[in-house]
């Protein structure tokens, strides 16, 4: 049995951008060209009742930035798109890493006039070392922006691979033009208002070179000449190369004016790549065996790549976010988490439009689907309906930033432990126990993710809780190569060992010197910046 008819239909993606460069705004668009949406919410009218549909969390509503992933699928052109928005900010790039590792491709977005900016650069990283295919769109050129010939060459810069031009500009800010699709060898004419569906804008065909001189002036010469600059100093389109993440097309337009997206939605249709396979070790006799999982093999398999607390405040459920990798999902499937060798009875399975969820009759390799749980099922988790083999490369980064957690009204406890265990599980923060006891300890990339886990905690699970500064300005999983070594280890500082989410070993530091004397001390003791999940220690030392 083969399901390549079902898995070539599919398209499974990630916005990147940094925050303000318009990804919101233009998944909206996409979402509601492709029908999946009636009507687009501004990003920015924070006082309206209409959100954006990607942004659902309270903190998102009211500081107007995307915290959470949100996962939406649409139909468009007989294809299946999945779709994953991910936080701009850098405070959340655990999660926007992850959700990188559950895409086949990547759309990066750009703000013409700022260009490749901090947080996008960090993701290029991920993409790269992944080899994840990248679409540009540059953003925004209904604005005073930088010539688009500076733009491609710093995007080539920073990614480290040709840019392929697809549509040009014609102008820009208040004489921007239109576009020229390089593709159809016509022009579509920009006409501002955000109310204009794709097929309502004017297109005029190349051939009628004397009509658009004429038109549109010395932006026409103007266009022509760096175009005809951009498109010889830059290689053909080459698919194997895109594949490979070595040159990336590149699409200009206006997401707020519906400008410039349809050429991107098609381009996700015809250029990006169906479901890859993926690598897994299957464990046979108890020893790791690596096999290449198919999309179209028939045996139902997946990984969890995100786990979201209370989604719907009025049922404090969870559900873990599954990219399927191989075989169909068909309702009432007995499944198994391979971490636990545990049967996985999820209540109820659906596909997502952000907060809007159906119920799921068939999912195929490269859908999302999110099973309702109740604890059991952790980021990085296998789940196949019997095979054993397990998926790898969900990184944990250790934290930067710590703090103590106080709760205000001691009577509160229970709920506070319940709040941490599912906010850990969920990734949303790393939480420490110290071995010794004590306070629990929470663990962060960055700032911003205490104050969302803060507000969570009140608002979600009742807790008042107070967080305060401690010493520890970083960890490092550890393992030892006997059980005897890790003993002597933690033994010797007591004070220092703490279990994460996971519960697997940590040892908290001060400052950098404190691996550096306890790894001369204990020269058999491993220390590691990041784990996989269920305590799959890699990187180097240190």
């Amino acid at each position: 049995m083969t399901y390549a008819n079902e898995t070539r239909r599919r398209r499974t993606f990630a916005i990147i951008s940094h925050p303000d460069a318009g990804k919101t705004t233009l998944t909206e668009k996409l979402l509601l060209f492709s029908g999946a949406i009636q009507i687009a919410g501004s990003v920015k009218a924070r006082k309206a009742s209409r959100h954006a549909t990607s942004d659902w969390m309270e903190i998102e509503k009211q500081r107007g930035i995307s915290v959470a992933s949100s996962v939406m699928q649409m139909l468009y052109r007989d294809h299946v798109i999945n779709l994953l928005d991910t936080p701009g900010h850098k405070d959340f790039s655990e999660d926007t890493y992850r959700v990188l590792t559950a895409v086949d491709s990547a759309l990066m977005v750009i703000d013409a006039a700022n260009g490749v900016e901090a947080q996008t650069r960090r993701l290029i990283e991920v993409c790269r070392q992944r080899d994840t295919p990248i679409i540009t769109f540059v953003n925004k050129m209904d604005r005073e922006v930088r010539d688009p010939l500076d733009i491609l060459d710093e995007v080539e810069r920073e990614l480290g691979m040709p840019c392929v031009p697809m549509t040009w500009p014609v102008g820009q800010g208040k004489s921007f033009g239109g576009i020229i699709n390089l593709r159809t060898k016509a022009m579509t004419v920009f006409d501002s208002g955000s109310e204009r569906l794709p097929q309502d804008f004017e297109t005029i065909s190349l051939n009628e070179q004397a009509q658009l001189a004429e038109r549109f002036g010395a932006e026409w010469q103007t266009a022509m000449d760096s175009m005809e600059l951009a498109t010889g100093a830059s290689p053909a389109f080459d698919e194997e190369a895109f594949l490979a993440g070595k040159q990336t097309p590149v699409f200009f337009g206006s997401g707020v004016n519906n400008f410039g997206v349809m050429e991107v939605l098609d381009a996700l249709v015809d250029l990006a790549p169906a479901p890859r396979p993926r690598t897994s070790n299957l464990l046979v006799n108890k020893q790791p065996v690596i096999k290449e999982i198919q999309p179209e093999d028939s045996a139902f398999s997946g990984v969890v790549f995100k786990v979201q607390a209370n989604m719907d405040a009025n049922h404090r459920d969870r559900i873990a976010f599954v990219r399927m990798a191989s075989g169909k999902y068909t309702p009432g499937m007995k499944l198994k988490v391979q971490r636990t060798a545990k049967e996985l009875r999820p209540t109820s399975v659906v596909t997502f439009l952000s907060q809007r969820r159906e119920a799921v009759d068939e999912a195929f390799a490269g859908d999302i689907i999110g099973f309702t749980t109740h604890g059991g099922v952790q980021l990085g988790d296998t789940i196949t309906d019997g095979a054993n083999l397990q998926f790898t490369g969900l990184p944990f980064f250790a934290p930067e930033l710590f703090m103590t957690v106080i709760l205000k009204n001691p009577l509160r406890t229970k709920q506070l432990q319940t709040g941490l265990d599912q906010l850990g599980e969920e990734g949303a923060i790393q939480v420490f126990k110290p071995e010794i006891g004590g306070p629990m300890l929470l663990g962060a990339v960055g700032q911003l993710q205490f104050e969302v886990v803060q507000h969570r905690l009140k608002s979600e699970y009742d807790c008042d809780v107070r967080l305060e500064g401690c010493q520890y300005t970083g960890a490092r999983w550890i393992t030892a190569d006997t059980p005897a070594e890790l003993r002597e280890f933690t033994n010797a500082y007591p004070q220092r060992m703490s279990l994460d989410a996971a519960g697997t070993l940590a040892y908290l530091c001060t400052s950098p010197y404190d691996v550096r004397l306890a790894q001369e001390r204990f020269p058999k003791i491993h220390f590691h910046p990041l784990r996989e999940h269920a305590g799959l220690a890699l990187g180097s030392a240190g």
